[in-house]
């Protein structure tokens, strides 16, 4: 077995680290949008092959996370744009769950499923941008202020998003309960 240069190791180890430190939030944003695990992992690769190819453009603005996250905020809205939507997902329309885990408990898995369900006919109940917003902020782990560079709003227009959002789906998920 031969072993790498070490400009090309170094390449690897960098790559590596990406993606183990920000894969999740990626996907998880990704998978949050278009609510498909294989197209949420495909988005996911193109993510961090679109920055691996510009790495020697990045500047250092901001955390590089949120730089991962915009890039996979523009590929999940140009599916969107493709497909003919404005929203990423149909009504109704929900995705295979992820394998469990033989030590997982059964009824903790069927209620968390159960909670998972309702939040997301509550968010699809949300308007675009605050169903954005959202998933941006939670999903994406982004401040506000990338947020609103990645949406290209003023900062004040994101907090109202964001707020708005939040009490309605306060108001949605407590009807619920009650």
């Amino acid at each position: 077995m031969t072993s790498l240069p070490p400009e090309q190791a170094n390449d690897q180890e960098r790559f590596e680290g990406w993606v183990r430190e920000h894969g999740r939030a990626v996907r998880g944003y990704l998978l949050a949008q278009v609510r498909r695990a294989d197209v949420a992992d495909e988005l996911a690769q193109e993510v961090f092959l679109r920055a691996w190819r510009a790495r020697d453009r990045y500047r250092e603005e901001g955390s590089l996370r949120a730089y991962f996250v915009r890039i996979a905020d523009r590929l999940a809205c140009d599916l969107a744009r493709r497909n003919g939507r404005h929203k990423l997902v149909q009504e109704g329309e929900w995705t295979k769950t992820e394998p469990a885990k033989a030590e997982d408990d059964p009824v903790g898995l069927a209620l968390a499923r159960e909670a998972a369900e309702q939040l997301t006919q509550a968010l699809d109940q949300l308007s675009p941008a605050q169903r954005r917003v959202l998933l941006l902020r939670y999903y994406g782990q982004m401040s506000f202020a990338e947020i609103a560079q990645t949406m290209e709003a003023p900062l004040n227009t994101i907090l109202s998003h964001c707020h708005r959002g939040l009490e309605k789906l306060r108001k949605i998920l407590g009807e619920k309960i009650a």
